[in-house]
């Protein structure tokens, strides 16, 4: 075996399902999709807590009206008002019936709810005196459960209906009954002042509840994406552990393989292809005591700038030990003079290199690296020509123990990665200030892509605390 036929030799990974190794979308790291989602759907309104509400009004309406009408010998017209008490009665038992207690309410359905509760209760103060009921107070309730769990559009289209609704029955409804069989009069001064008041309150109501929710809503944002990126700092912790216990272990068989290499280098019958292999082996462990001394050093000797180097210069020095796979390596660079430059870091090295030997490993022979600047952005393309991520394998980036599929990856290869290189990739580009995109190319082309970005600012500033995850 000749050094010109390594290349084929060297395991890669093109027998495993792309993506063994993944890292997260410039999506994900922006915005934290999962936290808002989820933040949002604890927001919403939980049909059980709204047909709860509703047995209680239907429990106090039931009361209010047998006690006024047979207690206090009140006279209005009982019978409507039992039957739409009854309405909301049936309403629960259909809901129930039809839906489970933990189906959340989406907008549409909430509003619609909350609606039928205003003009229920608009029907009974029809029959009851109108506004001049004290009862009419409870406009207020639908109301701050809208500002509470709705957004703000349809908040204020349920508080238009009970403006509406209100000021509609200082003008048409029957009278307020009173002890005797007269109805109540009451100044019209009186009427406004009650209208006025009820509209102020319903507003205020409205404000104030939608301002707290959404207070709490950004509150529980923020905890959530917290926790998040505790979790992701305690992982990178515990893989730092991992990776100084790997070098120190490793270094004892490495010293025993350095040594057999050299005992078999200098016997003198060997042949040629034997003394070239020989030389690569001593190379190849050579290079793995330099990445274990790198793994074992101490945190602020890794992270200590070792000069300046502009995406050109950056692509070719995290290219130059992959060369020698048997894989074309193609590195290229536009963009305005000056071009920037950032401090020499060996993360981003490390996570460049974990991205191209990704590339390289899945290639089918060429491997095209693109740097490219702006005045306000830098950018790295590291794309191959290999057969792409598979969809699911995309759709689930930048999980750290990503495998194919989950327990079929173990069976087919209990050797292979469990996802962690592009996760440790993507935690370094995100510790530099950059986001990362991962893509396949266009039929009829093929292939995956890479995608690095970073503020042209935050590339020539370099990492430092600001940006770490």
């Amino acid at each position: 075996m000749s050094r010109k036929n390594c290349g084929a030799c060297i395991p890669t990974k093109k027998s495993n399902e792309r993506g063994d190794l993944a890292a997260e979308s410039p999506a994900a790291v922006a915005h934290a999709p999962e936290e808002d989602g989820l933040v949002w759907q604890a927001r919403r309104l939980r049909l059980n807590t709204l047909v709860g509400l509703r047995w209680l009004a239907v429990g106090g309406q039931t009361l209010a009206i047998l006690v006024s009408y047979f207690g206090l010998g009140l006279d209005f017209p009982i019978v409507p008002c039992v039957a739409l008490v009854a309405a909301s009665a049936l309403l629960n038992l259909a809901l129930r019936w039809r839906f489970p207690r933990s189906e959340r309410l989406n907008e549409r359905g909430a509003t619609i709810l909350l609606a039928y509760d205003i003009l229920q209760l608009a029907g009974l103060l029809f029959l009851t005196g109108g506004v001049v009921n004290p009862f009419a107070i409870l406009f207020l309730a639908p109301v701050a459960v809208a500002a509470a769990s709705l957004e703000w559009r349809q908040t204020l289209g349920l508080l238009a209906l009970a403006v509406i609704c209100a000021t509609l029955l200082t003008h048409w409804s029957l009278g307020l009954p009173s002890i005797g069989g007269e109805n109540l009069s009451l100044p019209p001064i009186y009427l406004v002042g009650l209208w006025s008041a009820l509209i102020i309150s319903a507003a205020f109501v409205t404000f104030s509840a939608h301002r707290v929710a959404a207070e709490a809503e950004r509150t529980a944002s923020a905890l959530a994406a917290t926790e998040l990126a505790l979790a992701r700092a305690q992982h990178l912790s515990q893989l730092d552990g991992l990776a100084a216990a790997a070098a120190h272990e490793l270094s004892t068989p490495l010293a025993t393989i350095a040594l057999v290499v050299r005992e078999l280098a200098a016997q003198p019958a060997l042949g040629e292809g034997s003394s070239d292999d020989l030389e690569l082996l001593e190379q190849s462990v050579d290079r793995c005591r330099s990445i274990l001394a790198k793994l074992s050093a101490p945190r602020e000797l890794s992270s200590q700038a070792l000069g300046f180097s502009s995406p050109l210069e950056l692509a070719e020095t995290a290219a130059a030990p992959h060369r020698l796979l048997g894989v074309s390596i193609t590195v290229e660079g536009e963009g305005p003079e000056p071009a920037p430059k950032c401090p020499h870091n060996p993360s981003v090295l490390s996570a460049l290199g974990n991205l191209i030997e990704n590339a390289v490993g899945f290639a089918e022979g060429a491997v095209t690296i693109r740097a490219s600047w702006t005045k306000s952005t830098v950018g790295l393309v590291i794309a191959d020509d290999g057969p792409g991520f598979p969809p699911d394998i995309l759709a689930r980036i930048g999980e750290p123990y990503l495998s194919q599929p989950d327990g079929a990856r173990r069976t087919q290869d209990p050797g292979g990665g469990l996802g962690l290189g592009l996760f440790i990739a993507n935690i370094f580009i995100r510790r530099s200030g950059g986001a990362l995109l991962f893509e396949n190319a266009k039929p009829p082309a093929k292939g995956a892509i890479v995608t690095i970005q970073w503020p042209r600012r935050a590339y020539e500033q370099g990492p430092g605390p600001a940006s770490s995850a």
